[in-house]
This record gives C-alpha cells, sequence and structure tokens, in this order.
C-alpha cells in the first residue's frame, strides 16, 4: 500500500485511521485473528456494536483490526496510536514519553505505555534474531558499550550501575543490538556465530573477548584502540561503523530518554536497531518506515503484569 504522509487524516481522523490500519494489516481481505480463516469473515453491523467490527463464520467469534495486535483492549484511539508510531518512527534519536503525552494529549502513564507497545511492535521477533548478518565479502563490525548513568550526576558520588550492550552491524547493512550479562568471551561466542554468516569478515577492536571466536569466520581484522589506532589499511581496518552506531543509540538515551531501566533496554534497543535498519540511506522514508513499523503490532500484546524474559530475550 502506499504509506501516507503526515498531514494525513489517518493522524487526525478515528474512521480514516481504522480503514488505514486494515489495509496495512489485511492488504489482501479480512483475516479472522482467532482462527486465521479468510473468507469466513463478514462486516459485523448495528449501531451498539460501532464501526469496524467483523464475524466470523468459522470460529463463531468477533473480532476488529485491533485483535490479536498490541492495540487490543486499548481504549486510546487509533488515530494517536498511529500518530505515536509516526512520531517514533520518524525520530532519529527517539522521542521521550513525556513528548508523546504533551503531543498526543493523553496522560503520561498512558504515553509511556504506549511507547513501550510501539518498541516492541519494532522488535523482530524470535525468527528476525537468527543469522542473515554478512555473508561471502562482507564485513561485520562488532563492539560492546554500556548503558547507564554517571557517578558524577548521582548525590553520594555512588559507582552508577551500567548495563552491557553489544552490537553487531554489517557495513552498509543493518544492525542487531543485545543486552548481555557481562562481556566476556562466553557471553559473546553464542552470539556472534547464530548472528553472522560465517563467511563474513569480522571486524572488531583489540579485546581479547573476540581472539578465540573471530577464527571461525572468513577473517578477523583489529584495531588497537589503547594505542590511539582507528583506521588503518587504507581505511578498511575500524570499526568507525558500529561507533557510529553507538552514538546515535547514547544521544537517544542521554539526550531524549534521559534514563532506561535494565528490565526495558531490550525494547529501546529494538527501537533503535529498527529506525537504522530502516534507515534513508537504505531507500526508506518516514512513511515506509512507519508503515513497516505497524506491521510489527500484530501477534504482539505487552502487558503491564507480563513477566520479563531477562536480558538476553
Amino acid at each position: 500500500m502506499t504509506p501516507v504522509e503526515l498531514s494525513s487524516p489517518v493522524y487526525s481522523n478515528e474512521e480514516a485511521a481504522r480503514k488505514h490500519l486494515e489495509a496495512i494489516r489485511w492488504p489482501d481481505g479480512v483475516i479472522c485473528p482467532h482462527c486465521g480463516a479468510t473468507e469466513d469473515a463478514r462486516p459485523l453491523g448495528g449501531e451498539s456494536m460501532g464501526a469496524g467490527w467483523y464475524y466470523c463464520a468459522a470460529c463463531k467469534d468477533k473480532f476488529t483490526v485491533r485483535t490479536g495486535s498490541i492495540f487490543e483492549r486499548s481504549h486510546v484511539p487509533l488515530h494517536k496510536w498511529l500518530l505515536a508510531f509516526r512520531l517514533m518512527a520518524s525520530s532519529k534519536k527517539g522521542i521521550s514519553a513525556h513528548q508523546l503525552h504533551r503531543t498526543l494529549a493523553v496522560t503520561y502513564k498512558t504515553a509511556w505505555f504506549m511507547a513501550h507497545r510501539i518498541r516492541e511492535a519494532m522488535r523482530p521477533g524470535d525468527d528476525g534474531y537468527k543469522g542473515g548478518l554478512g555473508g561471502k565479502g562482507k564485513v561485520v563490525e562488532a563492539d560492546e558499550t554500556f548503558v547507564g548513568g554517571k557517578a558524577k550526576n548521582r548525590a553520594y558520588r555512588e559507582p552508577a550501575k551500567k548495563e552491557a550492550v553489544v552490537s553487531l552491524v554489517e557495513r552498509e547493512g543493518k544492525v542487531r543490538s543485545f543486552h548481555v550479562a557481562n562481556v566476556t568471551a562466553k557471553t559473546l561466542r553464542p552470539i556472534l556465530v547464530t548472528q553472522i554468516d560465517r563467511a563474513s569478515y569480522l571486524m572488531t577492536d583489540e579485546a581479547l573477548t573476540y581472539a578465540s571466536v573471530g577464527g571461525e569466520f572468513g577473517g578477523h581484522g583489529t584495531v588497537n584502540h589503547s594505542i590511539n589506532e582507528y583506521v588503518r589499511t587504507g581505511g578498511f581496518h575500524h570499526t568507525n561503523t558500529v561507533e557510529n552506531y553507538f552514538s546515535i543509540l547514547k544521544r537517544g538515551v542521554i539526550g531524549t530518554d534521559h534514563h532506561v531501566s535494565e528490565a526495558h533496554l531490550k525494547r529501546y534497543l529494538g527501537e533503535f536497531d529498527f529506525r537504522y535498519n530502516e534507515r534513508a540511506a537504505l531507500g526508506v522514508d518516514d512513511a515506509t518506515r512507519t508503515t513497516r513499523a505497524i506491521m510489527g503490532a500484530e501477534g504482539k500484546r505487552l502487558m503491564c503484569r507480563q513477566p520479563d524474559k531477562g536480558a538476553n530475550a
């Protein structure tokens, strides 16, 4: 379908928003989210039901376009949901829940919850975290950083707890980031060998954690940051691509979100990964990026009491 512009009625009119969401979720016709039937769903009329209800003759259940997605049971109007998607998808360094609360005219609590649901929609499913990076003749850069506060900003100058993040970036390609318990060869190897094609050329810094696993790939190059070496061999050996990604992530965390909890870090990483993977340099504009984010809302629900699966979930 054709992506819509920011001035479109889908961001201000509920009926237009519903039809737009239906076109995204059901481009080839209505599909029952309960049983998957494609030919047994029909519109369910009646003023008491309201617009947008369907009845499935196969499973004898009713549903709307919200059913089976992050929008289910939400009292927030769909046009506000779609506008929130647009704002988060088009803001390179993210948008805070406070800004969403002011822009959408919803409570801060609602804006915070909406933002996390949208981040969950942006995260790939389990299959999206298997293989696919690199390949023969391609370079994948790997590095780690730490997300957290600074001691100088704490009342008693106590050491701030920082969370480790490992990112893998294919040059001129995509990124995948992982929240890990610690940065050791034992924790990094499973990520590297399952995410990166073994034929790839692995590029890292001088950290010994990459030394042993580097031999499992088509090649392994390093730069020694401890002696201020950042680029060599005619510009081929460097980790500037992943460092640039970290700069965007850090600016978003520090300048926009200000605080990221350990429990939700994986969702923030999913948000920043998504925008990087759907960036303008790869031919994706804001409207298309928004549509692709909305497509990820199906089959996902994030509830306040839903237990977390841990750092690597």
